[in-house]
């Protein structure tokens, strides 16, 4: 454990017309941490995700963020709480540059604060964050339309929307999907350098060799349910994980 608990998930559920998406999962979510969260498809991963960060409202359980139990909140609420998330589908304003879609983020009330408060010092604000996560400023990539940037742009656009709104945590949805091995191996870093930094992360991933990298515990689920938690070595010993979730890879492989 790095530090303090940030978030608790206490026996969180969640039923869709009689099926069990989430059944009573809890876990602890320590400041600095690196948290891997996978499995198979179907077994919970992103509506354990939604149901964090107010997009879904469990049928039971709390989510503690910081000591206050943030269940019923709306999205943007717990996003200018400090908690914010990237999404499977990149969804950026395709007719703006990419450097204009961070702009709404520098705007919101948690980054008001932030010295300035021109909007052209905000341009510069948003072109900086993307020079850091690799969007050459010199070759005119951050001035670039959204529509124009191939997948693994985009993919690092998502990331730094979420980082301009200076998260606490950080919630990354198989931020990986999709991005080529060159692309991944240089996002990477990234990540580490954020954690370095103090940030909180929590990894919802499929590419497990790349995940297993950067985190530093990871939660199983398998039908809803937490059937293992551990260090990545450790949990993989599992009879249950192999079965769950190996055996998963291995047949899609």
């Amino acid at each position: 454990m790095k530090g303090d608990i940030l978030l608790k998930v206490e026996k969180v559920r969640k039923n869709f017309g009689g099926v069990v998406a989430v059944d009573d999962i809890s876990f602890d979510l320590c400041r600095g941490e690196v948290l891997g969260i996978i499995g198979p498809n179907g077994s919970g991963k992103t509506t354990s995700i939604n149901l964090i960060t107010g997009f879904i409202r469990p049928d039971s359980g709390k989510v503690i963020y910081q000591g206050k139990n943030i269940v019923g909140k709306m999205p943007y609420k717990i996003a200018n709480m400090g908690v914010v998330r990237t999404f499977q589908m990149v969804r950026p304003l395709y007719h703006l540059p990419a450097f204009k879609n961070l702009i709404p983020s520098l705007y919101a009330p948690r980054v008001r604060k932030l010295r300035g408060g021109k909007y052209g010092e905000r341009d510069d604000m948003a072109i900086d964050i993307l020079d850091d996560i690799g969007f050459e400023r010199e070759s005119f990539v951050p001035y670039k339309l959204a529509n124009a940037l191939p997948h693994g742009y985009l993919k690092r656009l998502d990331l730094a929307r979420c980082i301009a709104l200076r998260p606490d945590l950080l919630i990354l949805d198989e931020l990986f999907s999709g991005m080529s091995m060159s692309e991944v191996a240089s996002t990477l870093p990234i990540i580490e350098r954020l954690n370095s930094q103090g940030l909180t992360i929590i990894m919802v991933e499929h590419r497990l060799r790349e995940l297993f990298r950067v985190a530093n515990r990871v939660i199983v689920l398998n039908f809803g349910r937490k059937i293992a938690e551990g260090p990545p070595v450790e949990v993989m010993k599992s009879d249950e994980v192999k079965k769950a979730y190996l055996g998963t890879e291995e047949d899609e492989s």
